[in-house]
């Protein structure tokens, strides 16, 4: 699946996970940045896009309104690049299977 980083991620970021997340893209490159999250929810939901965010707003829309879109909320996320692309590395199999998951809308990860 892919997924949709969030304006506060950067969008170097797809560099480093495009070998797991194929398709990925940012918001700013799809005319999203500085959009309302509400916005950015509705692209993902028709494009068939996961959220990935270190936004907490997007979580309490996935508890709200359900999915899709699914929501992968890096929680605490005041780390670079490097942890965050270790972290989603690390975590590949267990994004996977929650992206296939038919039940859960949002998964939160954290570095420790």
């Amino acid at each position: 699946m892919k997924l949709l980083l969030d304006e506060n991620l950067s969008p170097r970021l797809l560099r480093q996970i495009d070998d797991l997340f194929a398709d990925s893209i940012h918001v700013r490159t799809v005319g999203l940045k500085q959009r309302p999250d509400r916005e950015i929810w509705e692209f993902a939901r028709s494009n068939q896009f996961a959220i990935l965010t270190a936004d907490t707003d997007f979580q309490t829309l996935a508890v709200s309104l359900g999915h899709p879109p699914k929501v992968i909320l890096l929680k605490g996320c005041d780390y670079g690049n490097a942890v965050v692309e270790a972290l989603i590395r690390s975590q590949a199999i267990r994004i996977s299977e929650f992206l296939n998951d038919t039940e859960r809308a949002s998964l939160i990860l954290r570095a420790h």
